[in-house]
């Protein structure tokens, strides 16, 4: 979010404004936090739980200069944006409040006033943090949208941080994907292993089949599926992950039913397969994809297979990026929309959509856990990667928790069949599976 946004009160003045000053300018109706800053104003509350404090001109810069919540996020990562009232692993309470303030555009008068405040030094955006990727026109122009090199750069970005770092945050199960949660006092390892139930169950899975596990991280639900039986292959463009995988696959002697490769899911030559599950990738292929998404998958099945889509999606079937913060720092290239048009997209291209469920309250739980997991292991983690890529992380995925829990994202599961040519699916008259 950006201060540079609304008017409280028309402020014509031709006096220096101090950065309080400029917050209260434009924002309607009480701060709900305490805000200080360098220049040594303030404002909201002095009792307030909850408080940013403004380190340097160079943060004022940022937050100026950068639409959206890219600013802040710069200003907050490269350290001159402090956090009070919440440990940087999990700030999610003060990412609440903070939804609470009311910025529109300010008035000429304001912005001028603002302007002749902030002066012209402090108007010229600075160099961004290192973790930032490039914008995204950048990258239009260094390579095709969604080319198989430009899809592993990003996945690059985001999954090969470091394997320990992920271990620390996400925990024993090594899931970076949206729990299950059977009961309300469920841990998380055990909402993760539900999950990995769920999908097996639903995918009508025993012993002997064959499983096709795209996107498939640090090999969680191949693991899950090789050990009651079924062969599996994963596929993953994270290098880091798929090393880390087949140490686990070997530690678990599973080496003679499950592989995970190092590979662009479209490198998959074998067919035939009774199931493929696809858990947390749908958002990183780009909606006008979805079409040779789902024709591969649909190739690589038996008739009679089956399908387990799972994906962050939007509550509107509009096609939007994952906003500029996330883009730049988190999934560049990521773009989601509703369950609507991913159910839209498997029919047209010829499967039989048979059921579909929200879970967007388990993803709110689960992001809850991982953030306890990255306060509880702070230290460590600020050792492994850097404060600055850790408090990326702390605001990622409380900023994320909050999306989930306001409804501004939601995650859907997905299941389709690959017919026969008569239009036979060959399932149960109701669902087969334990919700």
């Amino acid at each position: 979010m950006t201060i540079l946004k609304t008017n409280r009160h028309d402020t014509g003045t031709a006096e220096r404004l101090s950065m309080a000053q400029i917050l209260d300018a434009v924002t309607r109706g009480e701060v709900p936090l305490r805000f200080t800053a360098y220049d040594g104003s303030a404002t909201g509350p002095e009792d307030a739980p909850y408080g940013l404090h403004l380190k340097t001109p160079r943060g004022a810069s940022y937050i100026a200069t950068a639409p959206g919540d890219l600013g802040m996020a710069r200003a907050y990562v490269a350290g001159d944006l402090d956090l009070h009232g919440v440990h940087p692993g999990d700030p999610y309470p003060l990412l609440a409040a903070m939804g609470d303030l009311h910025f529109a555009m300010p008035s000429p008068r304001t912005a001028a006033a603002i302007a002749r405040s902030l002066g012209v030094d402090l108007l010229k955006p600075p160099p961004p943090p290192p973790q930032e990727a490039l914008p995204r026109w950048r990258r239009v122009a260094e390579g095709l949208r969604h080319s198989k090199t430009r899809d592993a750069e990003a996945i690059h970005h985001h999954y090969d941080v470091s394997n320990r770092f992920y271990e620390m945050v996400l925990g024993p199960s090594m899931t970076y994907t949206c729990a299950c949660f059977p009961t309300e006092d469920a841990t998380l390892e055990e909402a993760q292993e539900n999950k990995y139930r769920l999908v097996f169950d639903k995918l009508r899975l025993k012993e002997g089949d064959r499983l096709l596990d795209i996107g498939c991280g640090w090999g969680g639900m191949v693991r899950y599926a090789a050990r009651r039986g079924v062969r599996v292959i994963g596929a993953t463009l994270s290098r880091e992950q798929a090393q880390w995988a087949q140490e686990a696959i070997r530690r678990e002697g599973l080496q003679d039913l499950a592989e995970v490769r190092f590979s662009d899911y479209r490198d998959i030559a074998e067919t035939g397969f009774d199931a493929v599950s696809s858990i947390g990738l749908t958002e990183h292929i780009g909606v006008k994809n979805y079409p040779s998404y789902f024709r591969f998958i649909k190739s690589r099945l038996r008739p009679g297979g089956l399908l387990l889509n799972h994906c962050i999606t939007r509550p509107d079937n509009k096609r939007t990026s994952t906003g500029a913060f996330i883009d730049r720092y988190v999934f560049p290239d990521g773009e989601l929309t509703g369950s609507g048009t991913i159910i839209a997209s498997i029919q047209d291209i010829g499967m039989e959509v048979r059921h579909e469920e929200n879970l967007r309250e388990h993803y709110a739980r689960t992001l809850a856990g991982w953030c306890a997991y990255l306060e509880q292991n702070w230290d460590e983690c600020v050792a492994e990667v850097g404060e600055a890529t850790a408090r990326v992380w702390g605001l990622y995925m409380a900023g994320s928790r909050l999306g989930f829990d306001r409804n501004v994202v939601q995650l859907h599961q997905v299941l389709a069949v690959k017919l026969g040519d008569k239009g036979d699916a060959g399932l149960p008259l109701r669902p087969w599976w334990q919700a």
